[in-house]
């Protein structure tokens, strides 16, 4: 049997099994996108774990709970008629097309930072997506993902982000020593009674601003 094949029907049985929990387990009968989230949330943090860490078994585990939070959630659309597995599957496959014309188009990327570009770009034309660089970076990232968010989407719109003087005594792929400056800097944030999370999220605000407000003076 081929690879395809045995994953649809291990996915359909993990689809029949979700179905039997939704109707005879009391828990997730009572459940609806809002209380199952916060879970979905845990669960992809716990799968970055076992990612960091290396450890394939413990990333066998995590990517069944998340795999299952995918499942459950379909299930919820399904039962209110605004789609189910298979439409969520068909509009991934079509969005993963569109955005890599490089590969079932004729665009040209040779690079990483090309695709990135180009993705962000297609996403800015896609009907019914906020208008903007920023267009639909969620809020509510925690801070050093969303300001990575943002300084991504500037980058792929041509916006010069400089950087600051300290970047100069770091190698761009130096490991170790960024978790010790972004360490030392959540360290002068506690010493000077700050929260690190909420002086992060402001400062990405602040940069956001002021991008929208160059973007809008542009548009004028």
């Amino acid at each position: 049997m081929s690879v395809p094949e045995e994953s649809g029907r291990a996915l359909a049985r993990l689809d029949e099994i979700s179905r039997r929990l939704r109707v005879e387990c009391p828990w997730d009968r009572e459940q609806d996108e809002r209380s199952i989230v916060p879970h979905t949330v845990e669960e992809a943090y716990e799968l970055a774990d076992a990612a960091q860490r290396g450890d394939d078994r413990k990333l066998l585990d995590e990517l069944g709970d998340v795999l299952f939070q995918v499942v459950f959630l379909s299930l919820l659309l399904e039962e209110r008629g605004a789609g189910d597995l298979a439409a969520v599957a068909e509009h991934c496959r079509q969005k993963l097309i569109r955005r890599h014309p490089h590969v079932f188009g004729d665009v040209s990327a040779d690079t990483a930072g090309e695709v990135l570009k180009n993705w962000d770009q297609i996403k800015q034309g896609e009907e019914g997506r906020e208008p903007g660089i920023f267009g639909e970076v969620p809020e509510n990232l925690p801070g050093p993902l969303y300001a990575r968010k943002l300084l991504r989407r500037a980058s792929s719109a041509g916006v010069s982000v400089p950087a600051d003087p300290v970047s100069d005594h770091l190698e761009a792929d130096d490991f170790d020593s960024v978790g010790d400056l972004l360490f030392a800097a959540v360290a002068l944030a506690r010493e000077k009674k700050v929260d690190p999370e909420l002086a992060l999220r402001s400062a990405a605000d602040r940069f956001r601003e002021r991008i929208e407000q160059e973007e809008s003076r542009a548009r004028e």
